[in-house]
């Protein structure tokens, strides 16, 4: 299971938490080193987060790291499998010896018959053979970012000194696979990759070796006050930098488009469901599945409720969730509060909550709400075509990759019903294609002809 926004399943055994209210189970991101990075990527709003803390030494102290887990696991009491997520910031900076300390703890407080799956979300440029043998010992799922073959991505993912970083990336996925380390991919969607589906897609499935995709888009907001220093970066080189919130009804030149979006997802589709059905596991296409045949997804943007994803700062501060670490959203500290009774608390009930009782009325009555369900609140800031305001940002994208994949979604859940392999559907797309003339439209709808489309 991938890295990033997606759960990891959680298996009860009978009851499992011991605060009334709580939920069965919850997942956090752990940021050991806060916002702190060894790269300064241009579209990380993330970087910004470090002026919540103005003096601190960003690192997770051992008193804190010790109690995170322990809490995390009792929390956890009667369940089969626990996830311990570390990511950042750049988590590789703690040092080897932070994670080593990790693993002892988790033995330490792990209860009778738990299995304890630990994962880690790194830009990888510090990964070397040291790592490699650690993360490999000790079972990590690594989530690598990638943003695509060199050109796009030392686009906005530079170093500290704006300069290219692919190459250590590269280096670092190298240390991985020597060690036969479990890994999966994240790619940033944005202005430079954009229009690139299939190229960006065929170059982690066929360059890198990817198995588990996931695709991020990259929505950074801005007001008319902030939005020229927000097109220039993030990072603590940016005179008059803000701290990012989610406000505004603008967004960065960075971001991907709100029909942008739809059109890179339906022509990844459209190349993976005639190959890769079974071999290669993308997120979006998994989630849509499992809203088809009726089963909770890995993505919590497209939950019904949301609530069940926090985010943990170095110093132990808990935010309702990773893409709300600002003071409105801080639930309490785990050192003065227990984990589990902030995350039962009323007030993170109703953040959950609120994901689906804000819906706009277009939304409401919408063809594919069942899969789609409004996407993040975070990206709820454009106008619904009723003139509603709180309308998602990329529902024009959202409204047509899900119609896209409306027929295709529903041959395999009819091939799941049947006890049969989704797989078929690539036999089916073959018989078809194999009769399609070569200058006929593509099957993706980007007005091209076949041959020079997806059918090449």
């Amino acid at each position: 299971m991938p890295v990033g926004c997606g759960l990891v399943s959680i298996h009860a055994a009978g009851p499992l938490l011991t605060v009334p209210g709580a939920p069965l189970a919850f997942h956090v991101m752990a940021k050991p080193t806060g916002a702190i990075c060894n790269l300064d990527c241009e579209y990380c709003f993330f970087l910004s987060k470090e002026m919540l803390y103005p003096g601190s030494r960003f690192r997770m102290a051992a008193g804190l790291q010790e109690a995170y887990i322990r809490q995390l696991l009792e929390a956890h009491e009667g369940a089969t499998e626990v996830v311990v997520t570390w990511q950042g910031g750049e988590p590789t900076i703690m040092g080897l010896e932070f994670f080593r300390r990790s693993i002892e703890l988790q033995k330490a407080y792990a209860r009778p018959g738990q299995r304890i799956l630990n994962t880690l979300q790194t830009n990888a440029t510090l990964l070397d053979d040291e790592w490699g043998a650690f993360l490999k010992q000790n079972d990590f799922l690594v989530g690598i970012s990638v943003d695509g073959p060199a050109d796009i991505h030392d686009t906005y993912r530079v170093s500290k000194g704006g300069m290219p970083t692919f190459e250590r990336v590269m280096r670092g996925l190298g240390h991985l696979k020597e060690h036969g380390v479990e890994w999966n991919v994240l790619t940033a969607l944005h202005a430079a990759n954009g229009d690139q589906g299939v190229r960006v897609y065929r170059f982690l499935r066929d360059e890198l070796g990817a198995e588990f995709i996931q695709f991020i888009p990259i929505i950074e907001r801005a007001t008319a006050e902030t939005i020229e220093v927000a097109d220039a970066g993030w990072g603590g080189h940016v005179q008059g930098r803000p701290l990012y919130t989610q406000h505004g009804g603008l967004v960065t030149k960075r971001s991907i488009g709100a029909e942008q979006y739809g059109r890179f997802l339906i022509d990844v589709f459209e190349e993976w469901v005639r190959r890769d059905v079974g071999n290669v596991y993308v997120q979006m296409f998994d989630t849509a599945l499992a809203s088809w045949v009726g089963e909770p997804g890995a993505m919590c943007v497209h939950a019904e409720t949301c609530g069940l994803q926090l985010a943990l700062e170095h110093n132990g501060d808990l935010y309702c969730c990773d893409h709300y670490v600002e003071p409105a959203f801080l639930l309490g500290n785990i050192i003065e509060t227990p984990m589990q009774a902030l995350i039962a608390s009323p007030r993170q009930a109703r953040f959950g909550q609120d994901k689906r009782d804000s819906l706009t009325r277009y939304c409401l009555g919408c063809d594919v709400r069942f899969a789609c369900n409004g996407g993040c609140p975070k990206d709820r800031f454009a106008i619904s075509p009723y003139g509603e305001s709180g309308h998602h940002y990329l529902c024009p994208s959202y409204k047509a990759f899900f119609q896209h994949v409306r027929e295709p979604m529903n041959m395999m859940a009819d091939l799941l019903a049947r006890n049969r392999a989704p797989t078929e559907l690539m036999q089916t797309y073959a018989a078809k294609d194999a009769a399609r003339g070569r200058n006929e439209p593509c099957t993706c709808g980007s007005g091209r002809k076949w041959k020079n489309c997806h059918g090449c």
